[in-house]
């Protein structure tokens, strides 16, 4: 993903500032050397010092700590701002660890993103060699990349077709039809999202954010529609946008299929989606306009645990206990979606107190803490 959704409005607020951060190279007393165990990488306000430039081939691990005041994003780019490998919402003080299966030799980037927002403080990374991937290599991984290419498969041909429904009813002048179907297209999107973000520009094309927009950067995707039709009513462009959109996802849809992913990928991903509801909808600022944040958040919660589901094999030989800690927080989340469900949907995350709001932060964070541990375990 090249465009990232903020944590909060304070963020926002300190967005100006990373314009300029983001043309700075990233920093490293070690630049060149080559790793010896987990990179380093310190991150802050104004700097990425990542202790090591090249790595060998395979499974690449970065441990990060943030030593600055803002919430920062860790990534590891291939060329055209392929994602590789994520990890978001590391809070000031805190250190996290990302394990990335880089199986091509190549030049690499590395990047911070303190405020998570802009292109982040990069530095030029190498990785030399080459080793089959993990998936071509273990029978127990293939078949969990396996089970998740399928389900993958399933929500990308619901969301082509939906999303064609949904624009033709924009196209047609069907405000209030298109604002009813607006959250359950989306649902398959936010299912998948991780998928969508390894192909460069094509996430922020379909999902960008108002919020998020770069300079010059048009607004397009799911979210300008969201506005025409939430807030300022159907605007001359709008079919032109909706039929934007539907090529976008055909696009996708066709990318998809050829897509080749790792057990690793499955289990970053899943840990991507609950960080995508730590930044978005637990602030309520993905949905800023149609306030259907809580259909987003099933939808994250539901391609997680679809990733889970396909690496469950693995991670009940390696580590029961793991697995049982992730049910229980999963139902424990779950529970707490369905407390708010109205008709075939949810409440407008508008009307949730600020009590039910925290409730659901701090279960996020009970599930978030396992689903950290999952990419580690699937790497053994």
């Amino acid at each position: 993903m090249t465009v990232r959704k903020t944590p909060s409005l304070a963020v926002v607020a300190g967005a100006a500032a990373l314009v300029a951060l983001s043309a700075c190279d990233s920093k490293s007393d070690t630049a060149g050397a080559v790793a010896d165990g987990p990179i380093k990488v310190s991150a802050s306000d104004t700097a990425c010092e990542v202790s090591a430039t090249t790595a060998k081939a395979g499974n690449v691990t970065f441990e990060i700590t943030n030593k600055g005041t803002k919430v920062t994003e860790f990534y590891l780019y291939a060329e055209g701002d392929r994602i590789m490998g994520e990890v978001e919402n590391i809070a000031p003080g805190l250190n996290r660890r990302l394990i990335v299966e880089v199986a091509d030799a190549g030049k690499y980037q590395t990047a911070c993103k303190p405020g998570m927002a802009g292109n982040g403080i990069r530095g030029d990374f190498t990785v030399t060699g080459g080793v089959a991937k993990q998936n071509d290599t273990n029978a127990q991984k293939a078949q969990a990349t396996k089970s998740y290419a399928e389900y993958v498969a399933n929500n990308t041909a619901a969301l082509q077709d939906e999303t064609v429904k949904f624009a033709d009813l924009v196209k047609a002048g069907k405000a209030d039809e298109a604002k009813a179907t607006y959250a359950r297209t989306r649902v398959y999107y936010e299912r998948i999202e991780p998928v969508a973000e390894k192909f460069g520009d094509l996430d922020p094309a379909i999902d960008v954010r108002e919020a998020d927009l770069e300079p010059n950067q048009q607004f397009t995707g799911f979210h300008r529609l969201e506005k025409d039709l939430f807030k300022t009513g159907l605007q001359p462009d709008s079919g032109q946008i909706a039929d934007k959109l539907v090529a976008d996802v055909k696009d996708l849809v066709a990318k998809t299929k050829t897509l080749e992913l790792s057990a690793l990928d499955l289990a970053n991903g899943a840990k991507g989606l609950l960080d995508e509801v730590a930044t978005g909808k637990i602030t309520g600022e993905e949905e800023a306009f149609s306030h259907t944040d809580l259909w987003d958040f099933q939808a994250n919660v539901d391609g997680s645990k679809g990733a889970i589901t396909s690496l469950r094999p693995i991670l009940q030989a390696k580590d029961p206990a793991l697995v049982s800690t992730l049910d229980k927080e999963f139902a424990n989340v779950q529970s707490l979606l369905d407390k708010q469900r109205a008709g075939d949907g949810f409440k407008l995350y508008t009307e949730l107190s600020q009590d039910q709001v925290k409730e659901f932060a701090s279960a996020v964070d009970a599930l978030s803490e396992p689903l950290s541990k999952v990419a580690e375990v699937v790497s053994k």
